[in-house]
């Protein structure tokens, strides 16, 4: 375990004032870490994408047994941890991961149990799929929040496969609105219609890989654009968010995507950057222990090593987080104590930063 204590000054942008803080090490020696869940009983767990689901103890750590058949290639694997409300009396987990399919792979929601001891998963069953499966390893998504109401909001890549993300009768580049069981609750926006997925909440998205509540408890997601135009969405139901017909980035050859920024019945971002950062995970803010950032939104950066601090309305973003710990951040979460945890790839680590 890293014991080292960082103290750090966060780079105010604009008018934002600079503010000290701390980061604490948790624990390293990981292998691309994805996600963070947090246990009633005050244990982490923490999903490694080659398939490993381990829990934290303070000093202490083990593997859970148990997990179903994971692909593990290109940005595929074992993805998202959802801890849910009632977990204390179900001992229900939810996971996103790419599952083994016979086109190849696809993004898939599964539910188990995890046993009173805490060393395995029993009765492991996938409860939505992404049909079909497809070739490479790319656009996966995937992230899992639960709505006030209970249902799972998923969000799923486009695979590389640009103009399915505008193809409703395909789940690609889209995110969607499942019950825990799989099926689709009433209210979703295509429910009724015959040529599209029931299960699709708003598309035309190319790799959402964070989502979380407002404090109101209104769905944002962030995603990948190609090379810049990466975006913050403020997601409704049955909204086409516009990928690839419309996009503030550029292909990765320098080439125009699509017909520009806008477009008739396609939203805009409500924030987006330009060069991409690359995003990750998304957290938006309690104000538990810093009370001034009450419904901020956090947003990982892989690419240039850092956590974005977004506020206001319109939204921009105020802050960077810029640290040797922060290099790659891959997912970030607001502890039960209001502390904001994250996981490192760069550094194989998992660290909670507290006021100084």
């Amino acid at each position: 375990m890293i014991r080292l204590i960082t103290t750090l000054v966060l780079l105010g942008l604009a008018a934002a004032p600079a503010m000290a803080q701390r980061i604490t090490p948790v624990a390293d020696g990981f292998d691309a870490p994805w996600s963070i869940g947090f246990l009633p009983d005050g244990s982490v767990l923490v999903t490694e994408r080659d398939g490993r689901l381990l829990r934290l103890d303070g000093d202490t750590r083990h593997e859970i047994a148990g997990l179903g058949p994971i692909a593990a290639q290109g940005q595929g694997g074992l993805l998202d941890v959802l801890v849910p409300r009632d977990f204390a009396s179900s001992r229900t987990l939810f996971f996103t991961h790419a599952k083994p399919q016979a086109n190849g792979a696809g993004t898939a929601v599964a539910r188990a149990r995890l046993s009173d001891d805490n060393r395995s998963l029993t009765d492991w069953q996938v409860i939505w799929e992404m049909r079909p499966g497809s070739s490479g390893g790319r656009h996966f998504g995937s992230r899992l929040v639960e709505a006030p109401d209970g249902a799972l909001f998923v969000t799923v890549g486009e695979r590389g496969d640009r103009p399915s993300a505008q193809d409703l009768s395909r789940e690609n580049g889209s995110v969607l609105r499942i019950a825990r069981d799989g099926t689709v609750p009433p209210g979703n926006p295509f429910a009724a219609r015959t040529d599209a997925r029931p299960e699709i909440w708003s598309y035309g998205h190319r790799n959402p890989q964070g989502a979380a509540l407002d404090l109101s408890g209104q769905l944002w997601v962030v995603e990948h654009g190609a090379r810049g135009g990466d975006e913050v969405n403020r997601i409704a139901p049955g909204a086409n968010y516009g990928w690839p017909v419309i996009s503030y980035g550029t292909h990765y050859s320098g080439a125009k995507i699509g017909e520009g920024t806008s477009n008739p019945g396609m939203e805009q971002p409500a924030y987006y950057w330009d060069p991409s950062i690359a995003p990750s995970g998304m957290m938006i803010y309690s104000g538990a222990l810093w009370p001034d950032w009450r419904g901020d939104i956090f947003v990982g950066s892989l690419k240039f090593d850092h956590i974005a601090q977004l506020s206001g309305d319109p939204l921009r973003e105020v802050r960077q987080i810029a640290t040797p710990e922060t290099l790659r951040v891959r997912d970030i979460r607001e502890g039960p104590d209001g502390a904001i945890w994250f996981l490192s790839v760069g550094q194989g680590a998992l660290y909670r930063m507290t006021p100084d």
